[in-house]
């Protein structure tokens, strides 16, 4: 025997395990890739890992890839830190500006121009016509005031005048039915207070002032009340409910 066929023959592999070798290398690429992803989600450098493969001896195998290293994972991009809030102060109060004020210019009158001499005719004539026109309204004026007050006295005069009659026609009345006594001397004055009715009658007599005779006083007194009802006045707002009646013995 030669040293060739002493040497011992390398049986070739057979078609179903190099399926089973292709499989195999698949597999442990997708692992890796898993590997891969997995450990650039969770931001953590992988460990190496070392995978060891069968090679076969026969040339006739077609060479396997080499598995490709998983690339480095991006290195953490370090955030800022967050720059501390300052407290923003509040601003001081603004100074209060004293504001200086400027006391106002007084305007300058304007002086009066000198009308115009048939202007100045005209206000003259104006004026004299309001003046005459004021002095007849105070002359009207007080020529009604004179006239009202004239007439209020002639009014009153003949109201007073009224009233005399009517009380001389009632102490006419009383002093017809007086008896004088024979023992009065001299001529006293007797006052009474007399209250009648509308019609006339008498209601009460009160001496009001004694004229100092007693036998007088009584003698008037019974002449009042025999004159009941006594007479009425000409016009109704003449009469009065309270009269006082004076009376003296040589009086007509």
């Amino acid at each position: 025997m030669n040293a060739v066929s002493a040497l011992p023959q390398t049986p070739r592999p057979s078609p179903g395990k190099r399926i089973s070798v292709v499989l195999a290398v698949v597999v442990h690429l997708l692992l890796l890739a898993f590997l891969f992803y997995g450990i650039r989600w969770q931001n953590q450098t992988p460990a190496a890992i070392e995978v060891e493969l069968v090679r076969a001896a026969p040339p006739s195998v077609e060479p396997v890839p080499p598995p490709l290293e998983p690339a480095p994972p991006p290195e953490p991009v370090p955030q800022p830190k967050p720059e501390p809030q300052i407290e923003a102060k509040p601003p001081p109060p603004p100074k209060p500006e004293i504001a200086l004020k400027e006391k106002p210019k007084p305007v300058p009158k304007e002086q009066p121009r000198p009308p115009s001499a048939p202007f100045q005719k005209q206000l003259e004539q104006e004026f004299k016509q309001a003046a005459e026109r004021k002095a007849a309204e105070a002359a009207n004026a007080a020529a009604a005031q004179e006239l009202s007050q004239r007439k209020a006295a002639q009014a009153s005069a003949a109201r007073d005048q009224a009233i005399a009659d009517y009380i001389g026609k009632i102490r006419g009345k009383i002093k017809g039915n007086i008896v004088l006594p024979h023992d009065l001397k001299g001529n006293p004055e007797a006052v009474f207070d007399v209250v009648q009715l509308p019609s006339g009658e008498i209601l009460s007599v009160k001496l009001k002032k004694s004229s100092g005779h007693a036998g007088y006083d009584a003698a008037v007194e019974r002449a009042i009340l025999k004159s009941s009802p006594l007479p009425k006045p000409g016009q109704g707002d003449l009469f009065a409910r309270e009269l006082e009646l004076k009376f003296r013995p040589l009086e007509e």
